[in-house]
């Protein structure tokens, strides 16, 4: 499969690693200051480009007719955009806050959790906490947002999230230290007790080869999908 890196930073060398490993072949790089080969001899693009530049990269791919695999976050106002697009494109796109397969199953952990919490909220605060290497442009992480969805999906009373240190909505702290890979924790905390869950990464590697499995099931695919597709969840 010939595959278009959108996006060549840490995470883009990853994918690319992989990619190789697994017979892949890169015919296309396109990154701030470089730009190779053509995007469209692609049979399908990854984006993980910073966020400003996400929305003219999946639309080039749209107009080439190449699906997308985007692991982007930072720019989510303009998704409803990107899928009308692709609607309009007759092509497939498939985004992801995190293409880890472990962080995927730890999202239908909370979820569960969540539910099981649901009529205690006068005894336990729920609370996300995450931290990511100082490299990361974005706070809160797009995966903190995709837990904190997953846990209002599941309980109204956290409908909204907020990063305010005395809100008394969903709260979501954000850390930034050193080359941390990712850690997620769940938490929720009483005056006797606590109870816990938590996702830590050792290494981009599982995100990499998440992003680069996604790609392989996208290909000849149309319309909009998610991991859960690719890992009938």
């Amino acid at each position: 499969m010939n595959i278009a890196l959108l996006g060549y930073g840490r995470m883009g060398k990853a994918i690319e690693k992989i990619a190789v490993e697994r017979g892949h072949s890169i015919v296309c790089i396109v990154d701030k200051e470089q730009r190779e080969g053509s995007i469209a001899k692609a049979d399908v693009a990854i984006n993980f480009s910073v966020p400003t530049a996400a929305l003219e990269n999946i639309k080039e791919a749209f107009d080439n007719s190449v699906p997308v695999v985007c692991g982007t976050t930072g720019w989510l106002n303009a998704l409803d955009e990107i899928h009308k697009y692709c609607a309009e494109k007759n092509s497939a796109f498939l985004y992801a806050s995190n293409f880890s397969v472990g962080v995927n199953l730890f999202f239908k952990l909370n979820e569960l959790f969540a539910g099981l919490m649901k009529g205690h909220e006068s005894q336990y605060k729920a609370h996300i906490e995450e931290t990511h290497h100082v490299h990361k442009l974005d706070a809160p992480s797009g995966t903190a947002i995709s837990l904190a969805e997953g846990i209002g999906a599941q309980n109204k009373h956290y409908a909204n999230w907020s990063m305010d240190k005395e809100t008394k909505d969903l709260k979501i702290t954000s850390h930034r230290e050193g080359e941390v890979p990712g850690t997620h924790t769940i938490t929720y905390a009483s005056a006797i007790d606590q109870l816990t869950i938590e996702h830590k990464a050792h290494s981009r590697e599982g995100f990499a080869l998440g992003a680069v499995i996604a790609a392989e099931w996208l290909y000849g695919k149309e319309g909009i999908f998610s991991m859960n597709d690719v890992l009938n969840l």
